[in-house]
């Protein structure tokens, strides 16, 4: 699994994984068309993609310009794998880096999508479009929700050492009695 900066190369693979979704599906394919992907890649904001044997699976793309998260997108059968989370906290971070302004989102209502951002710390701002729920992460947010994240891994990393060094001195204490 390789998580990189999306190139322009990457574009008809994009587009194959934004037309294999299940949920938020475009209502007209031509809407969003590869030039659409250039721009909003290379002069509006950044794309990522995951890849996997050499197939793009996943992608996410942020808008500066208009302070956006304009894709996160997974081939269906590569869901819940944290391919998703893991494209979403590289894009934030990335994003948040740029600036500090507050970004948006809408997705469908009563999707796997919106559940995904209320998991991730997203907070409901109204609706968008046509009856999409709009979330928004701010700068504090997100860099709470990082600093909590940082905290849990640092937990379970002593955790894992505690178990790793108890195992250890299990290991040897067998040791001696089993040479006594």
């Amino acid at each position: 699994m390789i998580f990189r900066n999306a190139e322009i190369a990457d574009i008809t693979e994009i587009q194959i994984v934004r037309h294999t979704v299940k949920e938020n599906i475009l209502s007209d394919p031509a809407l969003v068309t590869d030039a659409d992907c250039q721009e909003f890649i290379t002069e509006r904001g950044k794309g990522w993609v995951c890849e996997i044997e050499g197939k793009v699976v996943g992608f996410a793309i942020v808008d500066l310009k208009e302070n956006n998260i304009w894709a996160l997108f997974l081939r269906p059968e590569y869901e819940n794998r944290g391919i998703g989370k893991q494209l979403h906290q590289l894009m934030l971070d990335w994003y948040f880096k740029q600036t500090n302004k507050t970004v948006w989102l809408g997705t469908s209502p009563g999707t796997r999508a919106e559940k995904f951002y209320r998991l991730q710390g997203w907070k409901t701002a109204g609706t968008v479009h046509k009856g999409e729920v709009k979330f928004e992460m701010s700068y504090e947010d997100w860099m709470n929700s990082r600093f909590t994240r940082e905290i849990v891994i640092a937990r379970h990393e002593a955790i894992l050492m505690r178990s790793l060094c108890n195992h250890n001195l299990v290991v040897r204490l067998l040791r001696r009695t089993s040479s006594q």
